[in-house]
């Protein structure tokens, strides 16, 4: 394998709750990537026991698994950054607990970054979800700031993320962990570094992504609390018209699945700012119970897309 004579440590943070199963999977296809570097996985778990039997020494491979406790704030966004401070890798990587890194990931990623200029790197996925495997594959122009946000590029998934750690401690900035439920954490975190020197693609899909179990899919007064935080916090929304639509429709969607009258209301505002946002017109059929939001949830995540 030809490469630069030293490679980068790699510090891989994993964000775990209560997932003994998924988690011990998410490791094994970290430590077992053929790269050439070290890698540190720092298993955080978060508001749950630490499981010490998952740590591992160096046994000569250059391969080690942390265990530590969330001493931040609680939640996905706290935890992540308890990870990424504890580690001191030259590279700090992600892994939702219920993901699983593919063979070739890391390798590839490293080289591209060492290659180009971008701070941070991004692969494609495979989403499984209900027995049906969808490939989603981002391109560098989906990751521009303004295709960002106004299609949120479901592609761009922080499982893939390989990032150089002293852009993430400064010009990009730690996971922000005063997002209500840390709903959409690596949304606002992907904006920032997009901003901030924008991403490397790999052009393949390398992480398979297990959609379904999210503990934020359903939890639709977070999502409006988060939302409004969101719109607050990144004027860029509201630059454009089509990217402030799309988070009003889905704050509509949201009241809508809550039952909250004012969702006919927040629908009619969004089809005012852009007729062509989907999300307004089944916010609408949600709120008339013409249809139920997990009926359409379910719809949307077999093709490998969200609301």
């Amino acid at each position: 394998m030809n490469g630069p004579p030293e490679w980068p440590d790699v510090d891989v943070v994993i964000a775990t709750h209560d997932r003994p199963v998924l988690v011990r999977e998410a490791i094994a296809a970290v430590v077992g990537q053929e790269y050439a570097g070290r890698i540190r996985c720092i298993v955080v778990f978060d508001r749950s026991t630490p499981d010490r039997d998952l740590v591992r020494l160096d046994g000569g491979d250059g391969r080690v698994v942390d265990v530590i406790e969330n001493r931040r704030s609680p939640g996905l966004a706290g935890a992540r950054n308890s990870g990424v401070l504890h580690g001191r890798g030259d590279l700090v990587a992600f892994c939702d607990d219920d993901d699983v890194w593919l063979p070739g990931k890391l390798d590839r990623q490293v080289r591209a970054l060492l290659q180009g200029d971008a701070p941070t790197c991004v692969t494609g996925i495979e989403v499984d979800y209900a027995g049906t495997t969808t490939t989603r594959v981002p391109t560098e122009a989906d990751l521009e700031l303004r295709h960002l946000v106004r299609r949120r590029v479901m592609e761009a998934h922080p499982s893939t993320v390989v990032v150089r750690r002293q852009d993430l401690l400064t010009t990009i900035g730690l996971v922000d962990e005063e997002i209500p439920g840390s709903y959409g954490e690596d949304f606002d975190w992907m904006i920032r570094a997009a901003g901030a020197g924008g991403f490397q693609v790999v052009a393949e899909p390398l992480v398979r992504v297990r959609w379904g179990g999210s503990q934020f899919s359903r939890q639709w007064a977070t999502i409006v609390a988060a939302i409004d935080y969101g719109l607050a916090k990144h004027p860029v929304f509201r630059e454009d018209r089509r990217a402030h639509a799309r988070l009003l429709g889905r704050k509509a969607f949201a009241l809508a699945a809550l039952g909250d009258r004012s969702a006919l209301r927040l629908a009619a505002r969004t089809v005012r700012t852009s007729p062509r946002e989907p999300r307004a017109y089944l916010a609408t059929l949600v709120a008339l119970h013409l249809v139920r939001a997990e009926r359409l949830l379910d719809l949307a995540h077999r093709r490998g897309h969200g609301i």
